[in-house]
C-alpha cells in the first residue's frame, strides 16, 4: 500500500514531492506598486472578479526569497528542501463589492514550490530568481538598493529595483487586500479536454503571521517579451514605490468560493469556517 501527501505515493510516504501542512513560510520581501494598462488587468482577472473602478490597473510585482518547512522542521536542516525564490504580479478587483487581489502569473525555482502552489491555485512555472541580498553590515558588499531578476527558457522576463531608503509608516497597499486565484486542473480524457476536472475559485487563507520593520523608497520595474509568455501585457504604465521586509506565515487551509466548473455559471459553493 503507498500513501502520501502528494505524488509520487510510496510505502512510507517520504517520496511525496510536498508533505502534508501544514506549511511554514518565512520570506524577505521586495514589493513593487505599480499601475498596468486596466483593459490588460480586466483581461487576465478570474471569471467573478470584476475591474477596480476607482483605481483601475493596479498592480503589484514581489521577489521573494523564502525559507519554509512542514511541522517535522527537517527541511531546515536539509536545506535544498525548503528554500526557493519567486517573482510574481498580482492584479487588483473586485468580488461581490469586495476589494480583492489574484495572480495571473510566477515563476519560482524549485519544483516542490511549483506543485505546492498549484494545490493553492497559483499558476507557478519554473523560472531562475536572483534577489540582492543583507547582511547588516557596513560594507561595500552589502545591499542598498535592492534588485530582483527572473530568467526563464534562457530569456530574461523581469528586473525590477527597490531603494528601501526609509521606514514606512504602513505596509505597502497593491498586494494587501486578500488574494483569490483560479485553482484549475485539466482532464485529458478524449472529448473532454475543455472540461477541467477542477476549476474553482479560491481564498487563500493563513495564520500566525508576523512581519518586519519596513521600509519603502523608489522603484523601478521592466518585463520583457518572450515567445511563450504574456506577462508583458501588464508592464507598468504609472510606478509607486517599492517596499521591503520580512514576512512568516503558516498554510493549513484554502477557502473554495466559486464552483466555475459548469461552463457559463459561476456557483457559490460552501463558506463554512470563513473568517
Amino acid at each position: 500500500m503507498t500513501r502520501g501527501y502528494s505524488l509520487p505515493l510510496s510505502p512510507e510516504g517520504r517520496s511525496s514531492l510536498v508533505p502534508a501542512p501544514p506549511w511554514h513560510y518565512v520570506g524577505d520581501f521586495l514589493v513593487i506598486e505599480y499601475w498596468a494598462d486596466p483593459d490588460a488587468v480586466a483581461a487576465v482577472l478570474p471569471e467573478g472578479i470584476e475591474p477596480l473602478a476607482d483605481d483601475p490597473g493596479r498592480c503589484a510585482a514581489l521577489f521573494v526569497d523564502w525559507q519554509s518547512c512542514a511541522d517535522s522542521g527537517d527541511e531546515l536542516l536539509d536545506p535544498v528542501r525548503g528554500q526557493y525564490k519567486e517573482f510574481f504580479i498580482v492584479v487588483n478587483g473586485l468580488l461581490e463589492g469586495e476589494p480583492v487581489t489574484s495572480c495571473p502569473y510566477i515563476w519560482v525555482d524549485r519544483d516542490f514550490a511549483l506543485v505546492r502552489g498549484w494545490v493553492q491555485g497559483f499558476p507557478k512555472k519554473l523560472g531562475s530568481i536572483h534577489i540582492t541580498r543583507s547582511f547588516g553590515l557596513d560594507c561595500r558588499a552589502e545591499g542598498r538598493t535592492f534588485a530582483g531578476t527572473l530568467a526563464a527558457n534562457d530569456r530574461r522576463l523581469a528586473y525590477g529595483t527597490v531603494r528601501p531608503e526609509r521606514v514606512a509608516e504602513a505596509g505597502p497597499t497593491h498586494n494587501d487586500p486578500p488574494l483569490i486565484n483560479r485553482r484549475h486542473f485539466p482532464r485529458l480524457a478524449a472529448g473532454r479536454h475543455d472540461d477541467p476536472a477542477v476549476n474553482e475559485l479560491v481564498r487563500a487563507r493563513s495564520r500566525d503571521r508576523s512581519i518586519s520593520e519596513i521600509r519603502r523608497g523608489p522603484a523601478t520595474l521592466e518585463l520583457y517579451e518572450a515567445p511563450n509568455e504574456e506577462h508583458t501585457a501588464l508592464a507598468p504604465v504609472g510606478m509607486g514605490d517599492g517596499f521591503r521586509f520580512q514576512f512568516a506565515y503558516t498554510v493549513d487551509d484554502l477557502q473554495s468560493e466559486r464552483d466555475l466548473t459548469v461552463p457559463g455559471t459561476v456557483k457559490d459553493v460552501s463558506r463554512a469556517g470563513a473568517e
